[in-house]
């Protein structure tokens, strides 16, 4: 990448978006059924018309630049000084082009946090929300995750049919946080609902976000005046010594990415599981695990697939384009992960971590580590609890959000034979005492008090489950 002269205006030469004899290349809708039916294609599509950075609207009238290329959404997160994450220097609502009611400005307005700043101040938030998050037990957020996994299997009827997104992957999350951020349990499912509006960029989004930041400056208030063992107190408490504006404003943050990236991976992590093959014997083989499954859904259907975004500081160059000052880049997560610059649609990336799912650079997500420990606990139980899930019907038949951000199924239907019972709590051990010792004796104890030991004997019922998961995992 080059750094033009500010006086520089000129386009370079052979700038795809500025042909010369004929009009800019068209821009590709990031929106509808596009987006949401084949993104995969849609990307691939975008990278061979214009390369690592493509021309896109968000909606009508409303363009930006999709950035798809490995190296350049690296060069776009690291360089804070030409792309800058305030969202106020963006020139479309400048020139008044974006209207007041756009699906768009839940995702993209201003707010201060950690999300929309640079620099020093960037740091200090960012340092409170980490610290914050770091304080969570994570032996105790397994335990919540795994006993509100169970409550939600246990609640489904008896006719061994489910809805792993409506009725688990959708509801879990907040089951957790509600518990994490001291909110009342039974506000989930509202929250849910509002959370999907804007995530979505649906006719409702402005509406919902209204009323969900009303929801939260209600728990900022209480907690300010009655701190609490939570991660709304502990915010508030932070030595960083945050606004009640600005601890709202990170609440909104740490739930809505939280929650939705939590659902999406979820969902994605079990679509995988139940409709690829070859993953499904892999696993069974040994050779991949779970966090396996996971990790290759955070390459090839990260849960958020696209992420609003930086804006040009100044006139530059970035994968052969010509950008403006004011010009807004989407980081298109899922299209660079699949640069073909990077690694080969056959190369292996079992144990790789370095997509981007989780963004990079100084903005790379805070929240990453608790999310895992949700997803993974949330697929194990699961797993343990009904090991003959199987799919309801075609996979090509599945549904995906017409959400330009979010990678995330509308359901996945399953079918199942039998509930397995929850683990049982492992019993408190008695203290050790040392035995008594007592001379050797040539009697026989009776049958009533003792049983012949089978060899191998006591690993027979583990065997047995993890052969019942294998059999499942490899098709039969």
């Amino acid at each position: 990448m080059t750094t033009p002269e500010p006086q520089a205006a000129t386009p370079p030469p052979g700038c795809p978006a500025h042909r010369a004899g004929g009009p800019p290349a068209p821009a590709a809708q990031l929106y509808g059924a596009a987006v949401a039916d084949d993104p995969h294609g849609l990307y691939a599509r975008l990278r061979e018309q214009h390369g690592p950075v493509a021309p896109i609207e968000l909606e009508p009238g409303v363009e930006a630049w999709l950035v798809l290329g490995y190296a350049e959404l690296l060069e776009l997160t690291r360089n804070e000084k030409l792309f800058s994450k305030d969202s106020r220097r963006w020139r479309v609502p400048a020139e008044g082009r974006l209207k007041p009611d756009s699906r768009l400005l839940p995702m993209t307005a201003w707010r201060p946090t950690l999300l929309n700043l640079d620099g020093g101040e960037h740091q200090r938030l960012r340092g409170a929300v980490a610290q914050t998050l770091g304080r969570i037990d994570h032996r105790q957020l397994r335990e919540t995750t795994e006993t509100a996994a169970n409550s939600l299997i246990d609640s489904w009827g008896p006719d061994g049919t489910a809805d792993l997104i409506a009725q688990y992957a959708r509801r879990l999350p907040l089951l957790v946080f509600t518990q994490l951020l001291g909110l009342p349990a039974e506000m989930g499912p509202h929250l849910i609902e509002l959370i999907s509006h804007f995530v979505d960029s649906s006719e409702k989004s402005v509406r919902a976000n209204a009323e969900f930041q009303a929801i939260l400056t209600d728990l900022v208030r209480r907690s300010r005046a009655e701190p609490g063992a939570d991660l709304t107190s502990w915010l508030l408490a932070h030595q960083a010594g945050l606004s009640d504006e600005e601890a709202l404003h990170h609440l909104v943050v740490i739930l809505v990415a939280g929650n939705e990236t939590t659902i999406n991976w979820t969902g994605n992590t079990l679509r995988l599981l139940l409709t690829d093959r070859r993953f499904r014997s892999t696993l069974a083989g040994g050779r991949l695990t779970v966090a396996d499954a996971l990790e290759e859904v955070l390459w090839r259907d990260p849960p958020t697939q696209n992420f609003p975004g930086r804006w040009a500081t100044g006139d530059t160059v970035l994968g052969g384009q010509y950008i403006s000052a004011g010009d807004m880049l989407v980081l298109g997560l899922a299209g660079a992960n699949a640069d073909p610059a990077v690694h080969a649609a056959s190369d292996g990336i079992a144990g790789n971590r370095a997509h981007l799912a989780w963004g990079a650079g100084r903005h790379v997500c805070p929240a990453q580590h608790p999310a895992r420990l949700i997803v993974e606990t949330a697929l194990e139980t699961l797993l343990h609890r009904l090991p003959d899930l199987q799919l309801a019907f075609p996979a090509n038949e599945l549904a995906w959000r017409q959400s330009p951000w979010s990678r995330a199924l509308v359901s996945l239907p399953v079918l199942y034979s039998a509930f397995t019972p929850p683990r049982a709590p492992a019993p408190e051990r008695p203290p050790w005492t040392p035995p008594t010792l007592s001379p050797p004796s040539d009697s026989t104890p009776s049958d009533g008090t003792s049983t012949e030991r089978t060899a191998g004997s006591g690993r027979l019922a583990l065997r047995s489950w993890w052969n019942s998961l294998a059999g499942w995992w490899s098709g039969r």
